[in-house]
C-alpha cells in the first residue's frame, strides 16, 4: 500500500533530497581550496637502506625494519657506516610507507650541496608495515617500543665521530607523530633522547574514529602523560595541520593543548606557515614542496656551530620555529639580532612631508634614503604602514612581515614617542622593477567593524561595508565570529579606475586565538569569494576578534559584503504547520474527528491570517504612542523592522517565504507520514504483530523513571541530546502504533458493514465506560493523523537545536557539559511534554475543557513567529512547543 502511494510528485522529492546529501558530501570532500602543493622531485634516484637491527631486537619484531634515505653518490658513501650528519627519523602513520621520507630527505640533501655540505642529516625511517594503527590500536604500544630501540640503534651509528649526536629529531606524519609523543611514556626511555619533535596531520587530542579499547587507552595515557608532566617535559614540539583539504584528520584534533607550563609547543595550520600559505590534504603533507621547504630551513637554522648537532637550546629551538612557522620577518634567521642599524654612507637622501607617498622603481643603480619627519604626522595619526613588493633585499626592521607578493610593516606612532623620523631604504636594483608604498592613517579610519550574519540567516540577512578611502591596508573586525560551527561566505568586489594593469590584492583571515589564518590573493578588479570557518572555537576568556586583513591598492574601491545561505524559511515553515495544528485541534473539539494533515494544510494555511497583523504591528509602531506601550510590556523589537534597517524586507518578501513555507510544510509532512508507515513495515517485518492497546494509559509505569533519566541527560550533559532522545521515544511510540493498526486491519473482515458495526460496538462500550477507555480503529487513525503534525513540529525542533548539539561534540574533548547551554530550558518542559503526547490518544482528549483553549493558541502563536523568529532562530522552538504544551495538558484538564 505504501508502494502504491508514491507519485512522481514523491519521487521528485526524493530525488531533491539525494540531490541534497550529494551537495553535503560534496561539501565534505571536495569544498575547498584546489590542491596549490607544489611536487617534490628527486634529482637522483632514492636509496633506502636497510639497518641492520640487533637479532634480538629483530626477532621480537620482525614485521619492522629500519631505513636510511640516500640518493646517488651520498647514499653510495653512506653505505660504509659510521655516519657524520645529524640524525632525523621519520616515523610514518596508518598505513603509510616508509619511502615517504624522500621529499624531505631529498630537500635537505640538496640544501646540504648548497653549503658544501658544511652541516647535513641523515634522514632514517621507520616501517611498521602499513600497520592500520588508526583502525586496530593493539599494536601502537610495540610501534613506540620499537621506536625506542631504533633510536638507541641509530645513535650507536655515530660511536667515535668528533661530533657524535646524543639525540634525534623525529618527524611523525598522522598516528607516527603519536607514537613519538607515546615514547615519553615508556619506563627507561630518557627524555634526553629527542631533541626536536615536528608532527604533520596528527590527532593529538583524540583519535578520528576510536574503534576499539586500545586505541582510547593509548590515547588516555600519553595525554594524561603530557598533561601531569608538562611541568618536566622540555621537549620543543611543533604540530602542523592540514587544514580544510585534510578531511581524514580535522585541524581541530592536531592542536596541542595549550598548558601554563609547557611553553615549548607550538601549533598551527599549513594555510597559516609563511612561505607555505597552502592547506593541504592528509597525504600531500608529507611530499608538498612548499612546507617542506620551511621544515628544511627551520632544521639548518637549528644547527649549534659549536656542536655541528641540533642546539639544546629550548629558547633558541621555539625562536626558529616562531620565525619559520608562525611570523616570517623577510630576513634570515639571527639568534640576537641587532637592534641599532647603521646607515652611514654615500647615499642619497631624500625628505618626504606627505602622508601618502609611493615609490616605483626601475633600474635604479644607487641606494636611496627616503626620510619622514614624524613631529607633525604624530599630531594627525596614529599608525605608519609601508609595503614593498621586492621580496628579495635588506630590511632594517624586525616588526616586518612577509606575505606572498609583498613585504610590509606597521607601527603604532605613540610606541615610538623619542623617533624623530622614520626612514625607508630603498637598495640599488638592477633591472627588476618595484614598487614601495608608504601611509600614514588614523586607526579609526582602516579598523571597521563587521557582524557577522545570524547562523541560520539562510542568505536573507547580510552585512555589507564599502570602503570608500583610497587606503593600503584596512582592519576588518569580524564581531561574533567565534565557533566552529559557524560557516560563512564573505564577497569582495573590487572596482578600479583608470588601471591599465591588474592589480593584486591580498586577503588575509586572521584568527588570534589559534595559529590558523588562510590568504586569498586576487587581481583586481575582480569579485572574490572568502570561505570563513574555524578550526579552533575561541576560548570563553578571549576576548580577541577575529580579522580580515585587506592589503589594497589606492587605485581601487572594495565592496565587502557577509552572507549565510539559509533563512527566515524555518519561521514561515512552523508558522504554516502552527495553523495545520489548530485546524486539527479545532476539529477534534468540534466534531470529534482529526482531518488529514495534508487537508488541514490546504484548508488552515493561508498568508492573509498571519501578514495583515504583522504589517499592522510594524505600522502602529511608528507611532511614539504604541512604541511606548511596546517597550512598557517588555516586547522585543519586530524582526520585520531589523530586516528593513538591514535592507532585506521588501514589498512580497513575506508572501513569497510564506508559500514557500507552505511547499516545504507540505512535504516535510508528506517525508515524516512516509518514514512512520515504513519504519511500522520494518517493525511488523522484524517482530510479532501487535494489538491495539485495550487500556489507554496516559502514564505507562515506565514513563516517570524514563522522563528523570532523560532530564538528568539534559541536566549533565546537553539539552539538545535529551531532545533528540526524547524525540526517538515519540517516534518510536507513533511507529508502535502504526503498526498495531496495521494488524489490525489486516486482521479484520472484508466485509465494511460488519466493520462500521464492530467499531460501533467498540464506540459504545467506549463511551460507557467511566475508569478505562478503549482505542478503536478510527481513534487511532485519528490519533496517527495528529501524532502526524506534532512529528512535524516536533522535527523542526530537533532540528533547529542541532548546532548546540553539533557544539557540544565537537568539544566534548574538552567538557562533558556543555555551558551554557541554549536547548536546557527547552529540553526541561519539553520532555515531559513529549512522554505524555507519546501516550496520548484523541479519544482521552475529546471531552477536554482545555481542548477548545488549546485550538485557539496556535493562531497568536502562528504570527509571533513571524514577527519575532524571522531574523532569531533560537526563539522559534518556543513558538513551537507552548501548543504541545497545551496538548499535552488535555489529558488531565
Amino acid at each position: 500500500m505504501f508502494l502504491h502511494s508514491i507519485n512522481l510528485w514523491n519521487l521528485a522529492f526524493y530525488v531533491f533530497m539525494v540531490f541534497l546529501a550529494t551537495l553535503g558530501l560534496w561539501d565534505v570532500f571536495f569544498g575547498f581550496e584546489e590542491n596549490k602543493c607544489s611536487m617534490s622531485y628527486m634529482f637522483e634516484y632514492p636509496e633506502y637502506q636497510k639497518i641492520e637491527l640487533p637479532k634480538k631486537l629483530a626477532k621480537r619484531y620482525p614485521a619492522y625494519e629500519l631505513y636510511l634515505y640516500g640518493e646517488g653518490s651520498y647514499a653510495e658513501e653512506h653505505k660504509i657506516l659510521p655516519l657524520t650528519g645529524i640524525p632525523v627519523l621519520f616515523l610514518p602513520g596508518n598505513a603509510g610507507s616508509y619511502k615517504q621520507v624522500r621529499s624531505i630527505g631529498s630537500i635537505a640533501l640538496r640544501k646540504a650541496e648548497d653549503i658544501d655540505f658544511k652541516y647535513h642529516f641523515d634522514f632514517f625511517s621507520v616501517n611498521f608495515n602499513e600497520e592500520l594503527v588508526a583502525l586496530y590500536g593493539g599494536s601502537l604500544q610495540k610501534q613506540t617500543k620499537f621506536v625506542h630501540e631504533c633510536i638507541k640503534t641509530i645513535l650507536k651509528l655515530y660511536k667515535g665521530q668528533e661530533f657524535a649526536p646524543k639525540s634525534v629529531a623525529i618527524i611523525g606524519h598522522s598516528m607516527g607523530g603519536l607514537v613519538a609523543r607515546a615514547l615519553l611514556t615508556l619506563k627507561n626511555f630518557k627524555h634526553d633522547l629527542i631533541n626536536l619533535l615536528i608532527t604533520q596531520a596528527t590527532p593529538h587530542v583524540a583519535p578520528v574514529m576510536p574503534l576499539d579499547r586500545f586505541i582510547t587507552d593509548f590515547y588516555t595515557t600519553v595525554n594524561n602523560y603530557w598533561i601531569l608532566n608538562a611541568r618536566h617535559i622540555n621537549l620543543t614540539t611543533l604540530s602542523v595541520a592540514g587544514g580544510f583539504r585534510d578531511y581524514q584528520v580535522r585541524s581541530g584534533l592536531t592542536f596541542l593543548p595549550k598548558l601554563s607550563h609547557h611553553t615549548s609547543a607550538l601549533s598551527v595550520v599549513s594555510s597559516a606557515v609563511p612561505k607555505t600559505w597552502v592547506s593541504t590534504d592528509h597525504l600531500s603533507i608529507v611530499w608538498c614542496k612548499q612546507l617542506q621547504l620551511t621544515t628544511v630551513r627551520a632544521f639548518f637554522d637549528l644547527i649549534d656551530a659549536d656542536t655541528k648537532q641540533i642546539t639544546q637550546n629550548s629558547k633558541k629551538k621555539l625562536s626558529v620555529l616562531s620565525h619559520h612557522f608562525i611570523r616570517h620577518p623577510s630576513k634570515h634567521f639571527e639568534e640576537n639580532p641587532a637592534i641599532i642599524s647603521d646607515l652611514t654612507g654615500t647615499s642619497m637622501w631624500v625628505p618626504v612631508k606627505v602622508s601618502k607617498w609611493t615609490y616605483v622603481a626601475y633600474n635604479e643603480s644607487e641606494k636611496i634614503y627616503f626620510t619622514f619627519p614624524l613631529e607633525n604626522h604624530r599630531k594627525i595619526y596614529s599608525h605608519v604602514y609601508c609595503q614593498s613588493t621586492m621580496l628579495q633585499g635588506v630590511d632594517l626592521s624586525w616588526k616586518a612581515e612577509l606575505l606572498p607578493t609583498i613585504k610590509f610593516l606597521t607601527l603604532r606612532l605613540q610606541d615610538y614617542p623619542s623617533l624623530s623620523h622614520l626612514v625607508v631604504y630603498v637598495p640599488s636594483v638592477h633591472g627588476s622593477k618595484f614598487v614601495v608604498d608608504c601611509e600614514f592613517f588614523k586607526k579609526e579610519t582602516r579598523y571597521i567593524q563587521l557582524p557577522v550574519t545570524h547562523l541560520f540567516s539562510f542568505g536573507l540577512s547580510s552585512r555589507k561595508v564599502v570602503l570608500n578611502t583610497n587606503g593600503l591596508y584596512y582592519n576588518l573586525e569580524l564581531l561574533n565570529f567565534g565557533q566552529i560551527y559557524q560557516a560563512f561566505k564573505i564577497n569582495v568586489v573590487s572596482k578600479c579606475s583608470a588601471v591599465k594593469e591588474e592589480i593584486t590584492s591580498i586577503y588575509k583571515l586572521h584568527i588570534p586565538w589559534s595559529y590558523e589564518d588562510s590568504l586569498t590573493i586576487a587581481q583586481a578588479p575582480s569579485s572574490t569569494e572568502i570561505s570563513l570557518k574555524l578550526h579552533i572555537a575561541q576560548p570563553e576568556n578571549d576576548s580577541h576578534v577575529a580579522l580580515l586583513k585587506m592589503y589594497t591598492s589606492s587605485d581601487c574601491r572594495y565592496e565587502v559584503s557577509f552572507r549565510f545561505h539559509g533563512g527566515a524559511l524555518p519561521a514561515y515553515v512552523i508558522s504554516n504547520m502552527l495553523l495545520t495544528y489548530r485546524g486539527q485541534l479545532y476539529s477534534l473539539f468540534s466534531t470529534g474527528c482529526c482531518l488529514e494533515y495534508a487537508t488541514m494544510l490546504d484548508k488552515e494555511a493561508k498568508p492573509y491570517k498571519v501578514d495583515p497583523f504583522v504589517i499592522i504591528i510594524k505600522f502602529l509602531l511608528g507611532y511614539k504612542w504604541f512604541k511606548e506601550l511596546w517597550d512598557v510590556l517588555l516586547l522585543p523589537e519586530l524582526d520585520a523592522i531589523i530586516l528593513t534597517s538591514q535592507s532585506m524586507c521588501f514589498p512580497l518578501i513575506s508572501l513569497i517565504l510564506f508559500l514557500f513555507g507552505t511547499c516545504t510544510a507540505y512535504w516535510s509532512g508528506l517525508l515524516s507520514s512516509a518514514s512512520v508507515r515504513l519504519l511500522s513495515s520494518l517493525w511488523l517485518a522484524l517482530k510479532r504483530p501487535s494489538e491495539l492497546p485495550k487500556d489507554i494509559k496516559m502514564i505507562s509505569p515506565d514513563l516517570p523513571f524514563l522522563t528523570i533519566v532523560l532530564i538528568i541527560i539534559s541536566w549533565t550533559t546537553c539539552g539538545a541530546l535529551a531532545i533528540l532522545l526524547s524525540y526517538v521515544y515519540y517516534v518510536f511510540k507513533v511507529v508502535h502504533l502504526q503498526a498495531s493498526l496495521t494488524t489490525f486491519k489486516n486482521s479484520q473482515p472484508v466485509n465494511p458493514k460488519h466493520s462500521r458495526r464492530s467499531e460501533k460496538k467498540s464506540n459504545h462500550h467506549k463511551d460507557s465506560s467511566v475508569h478505562h477507555l478503549r482505542l478503536s480503529a478510527n481513534d487511532a487513525e485519528d490519533s496517527l493523523r495528529m501524532h502526524s503534525t506534532v512529528i512535524n513540529l516536533l522535527s523542526w525542533i530537533v532540528f533547529l537545536s542541532m548546532p548546540s548539539l553539533i557544539y557540544w561534540l565537537k568539544n566534548l574533548r574538552y567538557y562533558f557539559k556543555l555551558n551554557p547551554d541554549p536547548c536546557k530550558p527547552l529540553a526541561f518542559i519539553l520532555i515531559p511534554t513529549m512522554a505524555v503526547l507519546g501516550n496520548t490518544y484523541t479519544v482521552s482528549i475529546k471531552s477536554s475543557k482545555l481542548l477548545k483553549t488549546a485550538s485557539q493558541f496556535p493562531l497568536p502563536l502562528a504570527v509571533g513567529v513571524i514577527a519575532f523568529g524571522s531574523a532569531h532562530l533560537y526563539r522559534v522552538p518556543c513558538f513551537a512547543f507552548i501548543p504541545l504544551l497545551l496538548h499535552a495538558l488535555c489529558n488531565f484538564m
